[in-house]
């Protein structure tokens, strides 16, 4: 009865306000009916949900979970470190690009002759004429050893001369009393003579055993063993020419005794003759009472100060011939084709401002076996060798001292 109310209603046109007419409302029921139907099912799937959550988990149930999420995790692990391993290859890639050296490059250093200057006389140094960083000429005066034992030394074979020109001069006018005396005098003076000898041969004999011994541990070198040895062989001749002298005296003083003979007249020229060496050895050791520049350059370095003893041979100074520079290079053999005796070469020079200089080849040498590149592989490669090249610069390039790197491109 209801519904026919409602569509009498309808009929007559009535409505209620704020509804749709029926012819409208029809379309509208259908849909508010679909809707109601879908969340009546939502709300039935949610409250399954709800009761599958709450829902205790089997054990196998449970186990399955953690393996997934320790798989889960497994993986990310691996992802970051493939990231990380990839990040570091990138990156040494980079630098090696980036970073090493050109191979068309080849680094050397500028260098110079270099001369030790040293004398025969052991002394003080008492005076310095020059000073490091001057430039000197050949023959120029550098500094001065003073030995007093030396002076004394060629007094004495001055003086001995001087007897022996005497005594010759007397045998040859004729055996007389002053001439043996003067015999006498000559074999004093020879023994005393002999006697120093023999000391400064002990002292150079002491010396070499202690250069010797400082040798063998490697403290000086075998140049110094070997002029200590030189002084000890000079010393020892010393002693016997002393030897020689006493005896040429002793044997004066018998003839002058005996007689005036032909062969006192001999002996007499003789023993002029040996005074006469002696000097002349003693002189030998005074040339180098002041040291001399050996050639022109540059004072580098200055060992003893003022004051100091030096031996005999030890340097003094070192002079830099800075006036012929050239530029050594240590060059692999298979880059040699490139770097024939006589071609000239483009460098650079950093320490002067990248300054830009052409050098010409005129050393190439092998370094010897310790500078040789041994192979990396069993077959297919081989022992490369070092060889040092030496180029000096074609025009002479202002500023440019030993030590200061050279760039080949």
């Amino acid at each position: 009865m209801g519904k026919n109310i409602n569509d009498k209603k309808c009929d007559e046109g009535t409505q209620t306000e704020g509804f749709p007419t029926f012819d409208e409302n029809k379309g509208t029921a259908e849909e508010v009916k679909k809707q109601t139907h879908a969340k009546e099912t939502a709300d039935v799937e949610a409250k399954e949900d709800d009761n599958a959550v709450t829902k205790p988990l089997t054990e196998q149930e449970e186990k399955a979970k953690r393996r997934k999420i320790r798989q889960a995790k497994r993986l990310a692990l691996i992802a970051s470190m493939l990231i990380l391993v990839a990040v570091v290859a990138s990156m040494a890639i980079w630098g090696i690009m980036h970073l090493r050296p050109s191979d068309k490059s080849i680094q050397g250093q500028a260098d110079c002759e270099v001369v030790r200057v040293s004398g025969k006389l052991a002394g003080r140094l008492v005076e310095l004429y020059v000073k490091e960083g001057d430039y000197v000429h050949k023959g120029q005066r550098l500094a001065k050893i003073y030995s007093s034992t030396t002076d004394a030394t060629y007094s004495k074979a001055k003086e001995m001369k001087n007897v022996a020109a005497s005594q010759n001069q007397k045998v040859e006018r004729g055996t007389r009393y002053e001439i043996v005396e003067s015999a006498r005098k000559m074999v004093d003076q020879a023994k005393s003579v002999r006697q120093q000898a023999i000391a400064a041969e002990e002292i150079t004999r002491k010396t070499y055993e202690r250069t010797n011994n400082l040798y063998k541990e490697g403290v000086v070198t075998e140049q110094k063993r070997d002029e200590a040895k030189a002084a000890l062989d000079a010393a020892t001749a010393a002693v016997g020419t002393a030897n020689a002298a006493v005896e040429a005296a002793e044997a004066q003083l018998q003839m002058a005794q005996n007689g005036a003979q032909a062969e006192d007249k001999a002996a007499s020229r003789g023993m002029e003759n040996v005074a006469q060496a002696s000097v002349r050895e003693v002189e030998a050791l005074l040339e180098d009472e002041y040291l001399i520049a050996p050639c022109d350059g540059e004072i580098t370095s200055i060992y003893p100060h003022v004051g100091e003893l030096v031996i005999m041979g030890s340097p003094i100074m070192t002079i830099a011939n800075i006036d012929d520079m050239w530029a050594a290079f240590s060059v692999r053999e298979e880059k040699l084709n490139d770097l024939p005796m006589g071609k000239e070469i483009d460098v650079e020079i950093p320490a002067l401002g990248n300054t830009k200089a052409k050098m010409q080849v005129f050393y190439v040498h092998d370094m010897g076996s310790y500078a040789t590149w041994s192979a990396t592989k069993a077959y297919g490669d081989y022992d490369s060798k070092t060889f040092e090249v030496k180029a000096r610069p074609v025009s002479p390039i202002p500023n440019f001292r030993p030590g200061m790197s050279v760039i080949l491109k």
